[in-house]
């Protein structure tokens, strides 16, 4: 929908019915008045300061915005229109579809800290693919999402990002998403700039009733929650996640359960509480070693439990807020599989308690780590 100057200047009395939902915030609207405009020509440098810049139309660019600012290696993000010939086009002419430009957002980012390839991963999954009539509750040519690619290098890396998409059949619909050459970007008005930060609550108010991330987890499941870190490192180490079919064909129900959807596998009655021997405990899907037997203690809640991870840098953990208090959710950084939740009531030498999933483990013997690929670990057991 088009945000007219009634919805940026929604009521408190309104925006309070939501607070259920959001922390209530009090933010000041920005100067309505519009700054110079200013545009990257084409064939201009694509940097000069060893950034690249990449450029990204996804629907509304206050949300593509928000999606992008925190990633590790992007430096600016800047909100505006792209794809257009009209010259200085307003905002008020953008949404109007009066200009033939999209909304977008522009990224200025470190290659040596993220690369391109990375960015397309990460812009997939935040915005619908299949859509090319608009994005979520904005409808129209200035809503369609696209790739504004500046370099032919980009294009190569773009289409063949877009290729493994198609190939892995992980959306249902066609992918539409088109790779365009870059001509021209013109920055949005000063009060659209990090309007996530300026105006929060009238922000997530817009995003809920948008319907963006309900839409965007519908399409991609729990890839939609997949932290950045776990594109860097299956970057990193060449690894790629199975789509949600393969691992289905592949894993226990009750692992597809655990891994996949958060599940919770019944205390006592799994593999591992009781496992005495040793050795090391693996990431059912990728691999990874999570967990030593050496750190493994009986906690008495049925669940395998351990005072520390082996590897602390395949371990993710992140706020929980399901069960109506917060907890610590541990996840495994390369197959981003959630493992179980850790707890301060541990014994010595930590005070934790890694209280794990048998289903989301697979536990590699000692007198199988050399064979297995862990020769690394074989010493902790001599």
């Amino acid at each position: 929908m088009k945000k007219t100057s009634a919805f940026l200047a929604l009521p408190i009395a309104l925006a309070l019915t939501f607070t259920s939902f959001f922390a209530l915030a009090v933010s000041a609207s920005a100067a309505t008045a519009a700054p110079p405009k200013s545009q990257e020509p084409k064939g201009a440098p694509m940097t000069t300061d060893k950034l690249g810049t990449a450029t990204f139309a996804g629907g509304c660019f206050w949300c593509v915005e928000s999606d992008f600012i925190h990633i590790p290696g992007v430096v600016q993000v800047t909100s505006g229109f792209a794809g257009g010939k009209e010259k200085n086009p307003t905002y008020e002419q953008v949404s109007a579809g009066q200009t033939g430009h999209l909304e977008a957002v522009q990224l200025r980012y470190d290659p040596a800290k993220v690369s391109y390839p990375l960015l397309l991963e990460w812009f997939w999954r935040h915005h619908d693919p299949t859509d090319n009539g608009g994005q979520f509750c904005d409808r129209g040519n200035q809503y369609r999402p696209a790739i504004f690619v500046h370099t032919p290098e980009q294009k190569r890396e773009a289409e063949a990002s877009k290729k493994r998409l198609v190939d892995s059949h992980a959306l249902k619909g066609l992918v539409v998403t088109p790779i365009l050459d870059y001509t021209t970007f013109y920055p949005a008005e000063d009060y659209h700039q990090r309007y996530f930060e300026k105006n929060p609550l009238r922000y997530k108010y817009y995003r809920y009733s948008c319907g963006r991330d309900n839409t965007i987890r519908a399409l991609w499941g729990a890839e939609a929650d997949k932290p950045f870190s776990s594109y860097a490192a299956e970057a990193a180490t060449g690894w790629r996640k199975p789509t949600r079919e393969q691992l289905k064909a592949r894993l226990t129900p009750m692992q597809f359960k655990v891994t996949q959807e958060e599940g919770t596998e019944p205390p006592f009655k799994n593999e591992y509480d009781g496992n005495k021997r040793e050795g090391i405990y693996v990431d059912i899907v990728s691999g990874e070693a999570l967990f030593s037997s050496r750190d493994k203690f009986d906690s008495g809640t049925g669940w395998p439990s351990f005072t520390r991870p082996l590897e602390p840098g395949n371990i993710v953990e992140r706020p929980d807020n399901t069960l109506f208090s917060t907890r610590t959710e541990v996840r495994s950084k390369l197959a981003d599989s959630h493992l179980g939740h850790v707890f301060p009531d541990g014994p010595k030498p930590t005070g934790l308690r890694y209280c794990m999933n048998s289903a989301a483990l697979r536990f590699v013997p000692k007198e199988n780590l050399e064979k297995d690929g862990y020769g690394k670990y074989a010493g902790l057991f001599k």
